[in-house]
């Protein structure tokens, strides 16, 4: 796969993908933590989805290995999996041929694991979470972007996805901005904020819980 896909976007936008091999090398280097299904990960300049994919299929992978004989506990953590990628990039074009990537690879090895288990609701819900974590913006000014890459006034918005009580998601909804400028000593962990910090200065946004397979009945 090439590394760029014109000598104008380069120009541009600074845009170089990065190769297979280098993806790889550098996650072996946190190679446990692609195998959690809740460890987040941020890509701040995600391209088409490079990195994301490649730490999805780590992550399916051991899921598969993991609940060989649950599809139910499987879809469940699939879903947490899934909601625990992000990513942001400030042309369209890459944006959405990461979203359908990532939803690829998600679908199949979900079709391929939960067999006549699988529902189009869930397979809905993945489609949802994931239109709301990869976001056409602006990772240095923390704001989303037209479609000609211009920053328009809404701020970039991230949403914690919790798996709860079994078959309840909860979803927190903050932006970026905060999320970065409360997060010096979390070690990492984009949504390690206390309490008091969630709820003083409109740093928490909204919040909503519902069972994992309707998260999507809540709309944007």
């Amino acid at each position: 796969m090439s590394q760029i896909k014109s000598k104008e976007r380069v120009a541009e936008r600074g845009e170089v993908f990065t190769a297979e091999r280098e993806v790889n090398a550098m996650l072996d280097l946190v190679a446990n933590e692609c195998l959690r299904p809740d460890s987040r990960f941020l890509e701040p300049a995600c391209g088409d989805g490079n990195f994301l994919s490649a730490i999805l299929k780590r992550k399916l992978t051991e899921l598969r290995r993991k609940y060989k004989k649950s599809p139910r506990d499987y879809e469940k953590q699939a879903i947490v999996a899934i909601g625990s990628l992000y990513g942001v990039d400030i042309m369209n074009d890459n944006v959405e041929v990461c979203r359908e990537r990532l939803f690829g690879i998600w679908d199949a090895e979900y079709t391929a694991h939960c067999k006549s288990e699988a529902s189009h609701e869930t397979r809905e819900a993945a489609k949802f979470i994931i239109n709301r974590n990869i976001i056409n913006g602006n990772a240095l000014t923390l704001m989303c972007v037209d479609a000609d890459g211009n920053d328009t006034s809404a701020p970039i918005v991230f949403s914690e996805w919790t798996l709860i009580g079994g078959t309840q998601m909860q979803r927190s909804d903050y932006t970026m901005s905060d999320l970065l400028l409360y997060n010096d000593s979390s070690e990492g962990n984009l949504f390690a904020l206390t309490e008091e910090q969630k709820e003083e200065g409109g740093i928490f946004l909204r919040r909503y819980i519902t069972h994992y397979k309707k998260v999507q009945d809540y709309g944007e």
